[in-house]
């Protein structure tokens, strides 16, 4: 394979070689003709190529761009009309144009539409047709629509409208003389809404076209051998100018397309070069795991479980997650990740480690794909979606209000022993840094279960704390000492500040009555109709929250004392100091801490 590579390689490097000299001599001829020079057309100056005008010979452009340049308003025509240019530029390719017959003017000698020719000129996006009906005998047009001209000493009606030209049999214009319509700019619509008088000012205005050379390949290859673009009208074809005479583009092209098949050559080679490398990295770490790696997909196998993407689930800052199912029939989760910035081995280290993990309360990651640029995680599908969909929408988890106060109960406490699981349970300690409605997936149970790994850190060991994690989390959910380090060690004390903030989400969106911004939930009052039994569950979800978003790190419980204090009585709980700094979520615990009282 890299034989035939490095064979064509030095194929086109001959090639390049052989006509390498006949271009030199080209470029060393090349005097500037006329056309390399720019020219002022009325008020436009610097005006280039594909234009023609003032001392910039006609030869040295498409006919379809030759300006008249008369006065301070150079003029171009275009089929049978003439537009004056208000505005060109060349940079967005554009100009503005507006008709000379209707310049200043709303009556006609001559009704013309007006006509351009697509392949070159088309009409911006920013435009709006105008109807002009003329020496109509009969419309049921409003009079503010209405403007007279006179033709052969005749005075006649006219009426005008923004639109195509009707078909509504009622209007009857087949009693017009004349019918045209005229682009005009959105803009100067609102000029004409009951305003006859502005009629010809919104003509005057004219309208934006986009322009494109249709010779462009042409000029490519003719300013690759150092010539200038020009036009021959005897021949009606685009020639290229070297200095005072014309020259072929042959070996121009030849010479363009050697030296572009050189560099597909050599890119093709780097990219096979480390394509290889990485595909080499990334078997050496699967066949380091052996029979604890999880099943590796193609990106074909992707695309026919999920029938081409078909039926997305939900999107984040991480990747798309779309349903599929597998050849067994078994219902699936695909995730696409987007911008993953880890190198092939720390993606499936980092694979490889949450493949490991083992617990009823944490997703199940069922395989993988590595292919080009594609990384992907399948996971079951869990049929009950994203905990937010609830909390957020008001959906009802259960249709007795009491059964669904324990199921969130329930839901809380999974959630726990699911972090608990992460930070102590596995040989590699997971820091989750991403708690939040949106990551935690129901089944048909209603078992939490963590997912979305993408922002997780590995900790080796023993270890509890992360040096450089950088930032990571969503807004409404980052621990403190995540956005500033003086406020203490970012460690899985972190992933318990945002537990706590998803408990107040939790509670506050289900039983309490004012809102408070951010997300972070309401105030602690609860309904009449809420029972007893439902009343310690609340309070005990809500002294627990206050406990977990406490400021510093230090004063936070481990996850497992979550745990305990949440199996354990109402009596048993303390209530938390109060917060040391003001923030939204500091002022929505501080109303929660007097509420309880």
């Amino acid at each position: 394979m890299h034989r035939h590579l490095l064979f064509l390689l030095m194929v086109a490097t001959a090639l390049l070689l052989l006509f390498l000299p006949t271009a030199l001599s080209l470029l060393a001829v090349n005097s500037l003709s006329n056309c390399n020079r720019t020219f002022s057309c009325g008020s436009f100056a610097n005006v280039s190529y594909p234009f023609t005008g003032g001392d910039r010979p006609t030869h040295c452009g498409p006919p379809q761009f030759r300006l008249s340049c008369v006065g301070d308003s150079p003029e171009l025509t275009v089929g049978s009309l003439t537009y004056r240019v208000r505005a060109l530029d060349q940079t967005r390719r554009s100009l503005v144009l507006s008709r000379t017959d209707l310049y200043n003017n709303t009556c006609l000698q001559q009704y013309a539409n007006a006509t351009l020719n697509s392949t070159i000129f088309t009409l911006a996006s920013n435009g709006e047709d105008l109807t002009l009906l003329y020496d109509c005998s009969w419309v049921t047009f409003s009079f503010n629509n209405l403007f007279s001209c006179e033709i052969n000493g005749n005075l006649t009606y006219n009426y005008y409208f923004i639109g195509a030209v009707p078909t509504d049999p009622i209007l009857n214009v087949s009693q017009c003389n004349g019918i045209v319509m005229v682009p005009i700019r959105q803009s100067t619509v609102i000029m004409l809404a009951g305003h006859r008088l502005m009629l010809t000012e919104a003509l005057m205005k004219g309208f934006e076209v986009n322009y494109t050379n249709p010779y462009e390949d042409q000029c490519v290859m003719c300013g690759g051998i150092g010539g200038e673009c020009a036009y021959d009208s005897d021949q009606g074809k685009p020639i290229c100018i070297c200095g005072d005479q014309i020259c072929s583009t042959a070996g121009g092209a030849f010479l363009i397309g050697a030296l572009i098949f050189e560099i597909a050559v050599i890119f093709t080679c780097k990219v096979l070069f480390f394509k290889n490398k990485k595909d080499s990295e990334v078997e050496q770490s699967i066949r380091d795991h052996g029979s604890l790696a999880p099943k590796r997909y193609q990106y074909t196998d992707l695309k026919k479980m999920t029938k081409s993407f078909s039926e997305k689930l939900g999107q984040g800052g991480f990747g798309v997650v779309y349903k599929g199912k597998t050849k067994d029939g078994c219902l699936v989760a695909v995730k696409i990740l987007m911008d993953s910035k880890s190198s092939p081995k720390e993606f499936i280290n980092e694979i490889m480690s949450i493949s490991r993990t083992s617990h009823v309360n944490v997703i199940t990651l069922l395989g993988f794909c590595y292919e080009g640029k594609t990384r992907a995680l399948i996971f079951k599908y869990m049929s009950n979606g994203s905990l937010d969909k609830f909390i957020y929408s008001r959906r009802a988890l259960i249709t007795s209000s009491s059964l669904e106060c324990k199921v969130l109960y329930k839901i809380a406490i999974g959630i726990a022993r699911g972090l608990e699981y992460l930070h102590q349970g596995c040989n590699t300690r997971i820091l989750h840094f991403d708690i939040k409605p949106e990551n935690i997936l129901l089944d048909i149970d209603f078992t939490p279960k963590i997912s979305d790994f993408g922002q997780a850190k590995l900790c080796h060991g023993q270890e509890s704390a992360v040096s450089n994690p950088g930032m990571r989390g969503t807004v409404g959910f980052i621990a403190p000492e995540v956005a500033c380090r003086s406020l203490g060690r970012v460690s899985h004390k972190s992933d318990v500040y945002s537990y706590g903030m998803l408990l107040l989400d939790m509670v506050g969106m289900r039983y309490c009555d004012v809102k408070v911004s951010n997300s972070i939930g309401k105030r602690l009052k609860l309904p009449m109709k809420v029972t007893e039994e439902e009343e310690v569950l609340v309070r005990k979800m809500v002294i627990v929250s206050l406990w977990c978003i406490q400021t510093s790190p230090s004063d936070r419980p481990s996850i497992g004392k979550v745990i305990e204090m949440l199996d354990g009585s109402l009596e048993s709980l303390q209530m938390p100091p109060k917060p040391i700094l003001y923030s939204p979520s500091r002022r929505l615990s501080n109303m929660l801490f007097l509420e309880l009282q």
